[in-house]
């Protein structure tokens, strides 16, 4: 079974449209020559987003990360969202054109099928069909581990509230996200609309459902979650993903 694109159409609304123009031409403008391509995945491509609610999420593709210097790139958000209130965050994901010709399964997927080119030729198109399959369930999650445990840390270590809130929604996504790909040889799509995934997560999965309307619960509405609850639950959560995980890859190898 193919995996189909996310977002088939872009459909920016008038809100948001000004804006992203702007961040085309600042990320042009200041690192010229070095970008191939710019992407976008969420709801201001799809046309649902919310004013004063939705974040942006944008991904580069260029030649060499290291020729993106995050501070010149973190002064054109600051800028940007002074500007356009309407946006409540702007996330930047950098990657190189071999990262995603070299690794279908993780980066070819996140530009091939969560993403929507807006800028330069569209390197997913490069990317070959993808299968679902535990070999790609496996591959997909190579750096989870890595990325959990990052924000795990950086929640552990927040002071600010607003901070622990931010880390809180991300981590709660992130875990739910992860969930949903063990289930992808069922569902045989990728959502990116988070209670289908979670409607999804309860059909297939067999984890407890309290667990995962607690991360749902959480990812709605973070500002008043205790961190050490949280934190608990998530480990707990992890632990089955981890473990499943596992399971597949053994399955696998007998089979293989």
């Amino acid at each position: 079974m193919l995996l189909e694109k996310v977002i088939n159409k872009i459909v920016i609304q008038s809100e948001y449209k000004d804006f992203v123009d702007k961040y085309i031409d600042q990320i042009l403008t200041e690192f010229k020559g070095k970008i191939h391509s710019i992407y976008m995945c969420g709801s201001i491509p799809k046309g649902t987003a919310k004013p004063f609610k939705s974040d942006a999420d944008f991904t580069i593709v260029c030649v060499n990360p290291k020729d993106i210097d995050y501070e010149r790139l973190s002064n054109i958000k600051d800028r940007l969202l002074k500007e356009y209130p309407v946006v409540t965050k702007i996330d930047t994901i950098i990657c190189s054109i071999d990262d995603v010709l070299s690794k279908p399964n993780e980066w070819g997927f996140w530009v091939k099928i969560i993403c929507v080119c807006i800028y330069g030729h569209d390197v997913g198109e490069k990317v070959p069909p993808l299968i679902i399959s535990p070999e790609f369930i496996l591959d997909l999650n190579t750096e989870t581990k890595e990325e959990v445990d990052r924000i795990h840390t950086l929640l552990s270590n927040a002071s600010d509230h607003t901070m622990k809130t931010r880390y809180i929604k991300g981590y709660s996504k992130r875990l739910i996200r992860a969930l949903y790909s063990l289930v992808l040889e069922d569902t045989g799509v990728w959502q990116d609309d988070i209670i289908k995934m979670k409607n999804a997560i309860l059909n297939y999965c067999e984890i407890d459902s309290a667990l995962v309307d607690y991360l749902y619960a959480c990812y709605l509405v973070s500002n008043n979650v205790l961190v050490e609850e949280f934190l608990g639950i998530a480990d707990e959560v992890y632990s089955y993903f981890e473990n499943a995980l596992n399971t597949m890859a053994a399955s696998r190898t007998s089979f293989g």
